[in-house]
């Protein structure tokens, strides 16, 4: 190590903030490559007498320094706090499971008793999950009461290997006689979908001590929601439950707030930009007029809830004292329907709980009406299509072995097996599933290839969209994307009439990166197109001369591209290579 670095070193050292048993080295961005760079952190770790608390947030820590401050870890038996969000930025996604190995071993090894365990903001994916199993499944975990996982990219395998590593925890803990009792459950931003919501839903369901779920922008629709809400119903003490940015639909709404009936202690309930819709709100108003006398915050935001069911929700929160804030921005109120709302929380001295409603969407005319009830209509004939063919698979053996219907988390029920229905590739762009596209067999990628014409652009984009909107982190799925989308991109790239820059131009519009003089609907998810673009742009025939162009879309600051995080990290790394 450079003399100057150890100067550096030295300097950040020197705000190292100790007091009250915590150690921290918070955001000093300290790069910890080797034994040597972690020297002075090691020194300073062992110094510490009484260590309760290890901020190691905004540094980076490698492979080998992580085994040489583990060992310093191993005889501190008192740390019962360790915040260490955002401590790989940089690292490779294969360094970060060792690198939490080696610091889970020396916990359990020095006998600590965690109470709160922080791994936000770091891009570790499903196999960094593996990466801390064993410490969740330990005793050093038995006294765990927070657990935060934001913005990890943990995936659907990631959220099932998490919730089989929690229930384990319950199930040996509850051997010693002192059960888990998990307070704080924070997994934002992982891409964690119906099945590994459900997955997770079945571990709450058995803890029952949760106080706070935070669980916002994880691609989770009504089946998802519906588990939560299950699991929800058998933990009293919950207070805050905020699942911002899902996809709740009527279903998902009616189940939750048959929920929240059940639930006394509930303070805050975010379910903003989760397309409740007027029927899903109607029923969470019903909910929060029959008791949730301690709520203090109610977001119902950007859920296309009409003005009746706006008003229904406002003459709902009367007498309730304790609310601080109302949230209706982003709904389809109209100017009249926003001053009757108004009017409504005055004649309560309510008024100024109530938010700002800048962005109203004005009240929809019949037509819009209609067009929205059968787009429902449509999506929930898609879900349930898609479970009934996830059931079948399942029932056939073909299905994920810890998948768990919401039903079954419950209860059990049998069902009789009733063959699949044939599958086209029409069908297929028609309503995509993963479950379609494996079902077209090992020639779907040519098939898809063929009935595509290379030449129309559009007719591309559309296509690609469509196959990526399938994307999994289960192999079998990710492989069957991967070669359609070859079989097809390659086709069009090496075609003499297909134009590269109006395909690249017409998906950044189509992701609604930018902006169109037509009015074209963005995709509801990025991600599934970023990671199949993160795989795309490392092939021979893609045109590297695309590259920049992508790369400055992909970084401009945008709020669908935020709620894909782990998946713009990923791309923009890959490209940033090429």
């Amino acid at each position: 190590m450079a003399s100057e670095d150890i100067t550096k070193l030295a300097e950040s050292l020197a705000k190292t903030k100790v007091g009250g048993g915590q150690l921290s080295f918070k955001g000093q961005s300290l790069k910890l490559n080797t034994a040597e760079d972690a020297e002075e952190v090691i020194k300073q770790i062992e110094e510490f007498d009484g260590l309760e608390a290890l901020r190691l947030e905004g540094n980076t820590v490698g492979v080998e320094a992580a085994k040489v401050i583990s060992k310093a870890l191993k005889k501190k038996s008192e740390l019962k706090r360790c915040h260490w969000s955002d401590m790989f930025t940089g690292r490779l996604r294969s360094e970060i499971p060792p690198a939490l190995i080696s610091l889970g071993d020396a916990l359990i090894t020095a006998g600590a008793q965690l109470v709160e365990l922080d791994l936000s903001d770091n891009a570790f994916g499903p196999d960094g999950v593996r990466g801390f199993e064993a410490l969740l499944k330990s005793p050093a975990c038995y006294t765990l009461q927070e657990l935060k996982l934001n913005n990890c990219g943990m995936g659907i395998g990631g959220g099932k290997i998490l919730a089989a590593a929690l229930k384990e925890c319950h199930r040996k803990s509850s051997a010693q006689g002192k059960p888990l009792a998990l307070k704080i459950f924070v997994a934002g931003r992982n891409r964690l979908e119906n099945d590994g919501a459900t997955a997770l839903a079945e571990a709450f369901g058995i803890i029952g001590t949760l106080e706070e779920v935070h669980m916002p922008q994880n691609g989770i629709n009504h089946p998802g929601i519906t588990a939560l809400a299950q699991a929800f119903a058998i933990n009293p003490l919950l207070k805050i439950i905020n699942l911002n940015d899902n996809t709740f639909t009527e279903k998902g709404a009616v189940a939750m707030a048959e929920t929240l009936k059940a639930l006394r202690q509930i303070e805050v309930i975010n379910f903003g930009d989760c397309l409740v819709r007027s029927k899903g709100a109607v029923a969470i108003a019903e909910a929060v007029k029959e008791g949730l006398h301690k709520l203090k915050e109610l977001n119902l935001s950007f859920c296309e809830i009409k003005r009746d069911a706006a008003l229904t929700v406002a003459e709902a929160i009367e007498d309730r004292s304790e609310l601080e804030k109302l949230d209706l921005n982003g709904n389809c109120l109209g100017e009249e329907g926003c001053e009757q709302l108004q009017e409504i929380l005055e004649g309560f001295n309510m008024a100024a709980v109530l938010g700002s409603l800048s962005d109203d969407e004005g009240e929809e005319e019949e037509e819009e009406e209609d067009e929205e009830e059968e787009d429902e209509e449509e999506e929930e004939e898609e879900e349930e299509e898609e479970e009934e063919e996830q059931q079948q698979l399942k029932e056939r053996g073909q299905g994920e072995k810890e998948s768990v219907t919401p039903k079954k988390i419950l209860d059990s029920q049998d069902s009789t097996p009733v063959p699949s229905p044939p599958v086209d590739v029409a069908t297929f762009l028609a309503f995509p599933s993963p479950e379609k596209l494996l079902r077209l067999g090992p020639k779907c990628s040519v098939l898809i290839a063929q009935q595509t014409d290379a030449s129309d652009v559009e007719k591309v984009v559309t296509t690609l969209l469509r196959i990526s909107s399938v994307f999994k982190d289960e192999t079998p799925v990710k492989t069957a994307v991967h070669e359609t989308t070859d079989a097809l991109m390659k086709k069009a790239f090496t075609s003499a009439t297909f134009n590269s820059d109006a395909f690249i131009t017409s998906l950044l519009i189509h992701m609604g990166l930018l902006k169109s003089e037509e009015k074209i609907k963005a995709v509801p998810s990025l991600y599934g197109i970023l990671m199949t673009l993160n795989h795309m742009v490392q092939q021979d025939y893609f045109p590297k001369s695309l590259a920049p162009v992508l790369s400055a879309f992909v970084t401009k600051p945008n709020r669908a591209l935020d709620s894909c995080s782990f998946a713009r990290h990923m791309l923009l790394q890959t490209l940033h290579q090429l």
